[in-house]
């Protein structure tokens, strides 16, 4: 199977956000959908091993922040490449927190979505929330980002290795060395090595 051909699907990007007790998090999806008009809902699809993900469970609300094109790869770093568990994500950004008490992401962001989830279905190694969208926001014009502009405009390109070594095509993580691991995961978007190719070398 090329698991390349899924790079061809057309996926957005968005920051999910999740309150509980005092704790705000969230983290980075390519993987929201509007399921229905009539009432207007949406699908959030989540790894079991985010943070997040376990918060929304407990709570049954979350934000959704519509990332565009103007979004910087700080913003992708802060809230996909570290875990709301071992840090506060809610330091260091501008948030503005929505009556159902989720913060969500006002910079690099052309609107918002928020929603109470009303069902759950499990997919083994992730979690897809079904929920209805009690409010909306539209925060700007600017175009919503997809993953393919992400890849090609925000993500920095990783420069030429000297020496031979592996790159992750999600997160841009370089493991050096001739061969990867066996069972090798990307220590910093946990996707596995069938998401990593050959680094050039000069």
């Amino acid at each position: 199977m090329d698991n390349k051909a899924f790079f061809n699907i057309s996926y957005g990007l968005y920051v999910v956000t999740a309150h509980e007790g005092e704790k705000d998090n969230g983290c980075i999806s390519n993987t929201v959908v509007q399921v229905t008009d009539s009432p207007k809902r949406i699908s959030v699809t989540l790894n079991k091993n985010n943070y997040t993900t376990a918060m929304i469970e407990h709570t049954g609300l979350l934000c959704v922040s519509i990332l565009t094109e103007e979004a910087s790869f700080e913003t992708f770093k802060h809230w996909g490449f570290q875990s709301g568990a071992n840090v506060d994500k809610a330091v260091g950004i501008t948030f503005s927190r929505a009556d159902n008490g989720v913060i969500y992401v006002t910079e690099g962001v052309n609107a918002v979505l928020c929603a109470k989830v009303i069902t759950q279905v499990d997919l083994g190694t992730h979690i897809t929330f079904v929920a209805d969208v009690t409010d909306a926001m539209v925060l700007g014009d600017v175009p919503s980002t997809t993953y393919t502009y992400y890849h090609k405009h925000i993500k920095p390109q990783p420069a030429m290795m000297q020496r031979k070594g592996w790159i992750c095509t999600v997160c841009g993580h370089i493991y050096e060395g001739e061969n990867l691991p066996e069972g090798y995961i990307c220590p910093l978007c946990k996707h596995d090595a069938s998401f990593f190719k050959p680094t050039e070398v000069k």
